[in-house]
């Protein structure tokens, strides 16, 4: 029998106390999301450079680290804190409660094909090219809602929690990005 996996909480415990490989791990297990967050939330563009300074963060707080919620739910506090940041200083209007604007790997997903036909595949590349662009399409509040649900698995509380909203209105905007989604991708 397999040895249950450390939780993010207590690595991130052990690399404050100096435990490097620790660290390893986590980065290892959010890497792909947290990345992907910031493609799909601000562009290819500045996406690397905000997602090096999430790490740098996590590195320069490691002192300071307690167990206070999940880790996934600090992570991307820091990585929405960053976002936010990043559209104030682009000009973009940004609300106290949060932004007014599958969690597979894509590639991956669409490798996981087996024995189908190749006109299959150009139809399963052309409805994951319909959901990015429908993805694109959001009200940056309801992407960002979308996307810490989906990337980061966070419940409808842990995004109210990472974008200073109220439970209701994450609730709200991820039920509406949910439904625009779907409405995109039946029509």
């Amino acid at each position: 029998m397999e040895a249950p996996q450390p939780s993010d909480e207590s690595l991130m415990l052990r690399y404050r106390r100096g435990d490097d490989g620790a660290f390893e791990t986590l980065y290892r297990r959010h890497r792909g999301p947290v990345h992907r967050y910031f493609v799909r939330h601000v562009g290819e563009a500045v996406a690397e450079e905000l997602y090096q300074d999430t790490w740098m963060r996590v590195i320069a707080a490691r002192a300071r680290y307690e167990r206070r919620a999940r880790f996934t739910t600090w992570l991307y506090r820091i990585a929405h804190n960053l976002a936010v940041d990043h559209l104030r200083r682009l000009g973009a209007r940004v609300k106290e409660d949060g932004l007014d604007l599958d969690s597979t790997d894509m590639p991956e997903a669409a490798t996981v094909a087996g024995n189908r036909r190749p006109e299959q595949l150009v139809d399963d590349r052309a409805a994951v090219a319909r959901l990015l662009t429908l993805l694109e399409q959001l009200p940056p509040a309801q992407r960002e809602a979308f996307l810490l649900h989906e990337e980061a698995g966070l419940s409808v509380a842990g995004i109210a929690e990472v974008t200073g909203a109220s439970r209701e209105a994450a609730k709200s905007r991820l039920r509406y990005a949910i439904a625009a989604l779907r409405q995109g991708l039946s029509s």
